[in-house]
């Protein structure tokens, strides 16, 4: 998934008049393609559980439409590997929940994990975590 969130944010870095935007793109999907066929089954199970629990009248999507379009490096693991979180409380899919007006569920890798974000980011609750 990494390799996934990378490929995304250096393709929102490049404008669409850039010379390797569509090289970049097709990168992109060939990894999301990937991504899906890999852990899609599993992640849509995850995902169902989650909506079930905090957002009943929502759809379950494909678990890319779940990531973020910019992660932030927040620190760096013994193995060398960074971790992640987002940018903005704006990220990921925007779901009905019964307990806020607004709340969106983001996908962030490295720990990998759910989360729930409403009321404008001041609410922000971890609903999954990757083992």
């Amino acid at each position: 998934m990494i390799t996934l969130v990378e490929k995304k944010m250096e393709l929102g870095r490049l404008s669409y008049s850039d010379a390797s935007y569509d090289e970049v793109e097709e990168e992109l999907h060939d990894l999301e393609d990937a991504f899906v066929d890999k852990y899609g089954g599993y992640l849509e199970t995850v995902f169902e559980g989650v909506h079930d629990k905090h957002c009943p009248d929502s759809d379950v999507l494909l678990p890319t439409a779940y990531l973020a379009n910019k992660y932030l490096k927040t620190g760096q693991k013994k193995d060398g590997s960074f971790e992640y979180d987002v940018a903005s409380y704006q990220e990921g899919v925007v779901v009905d929940s019964d307990d806020y007006d607004i709340a969106r569920l983001v996908l962030i890798p490295n720990p990998t994990r759910i989360v729930l974000f409403a009321k404008d980011g001041k609410h922000r609750e971890d609903v999954w975590a990757g083992k």
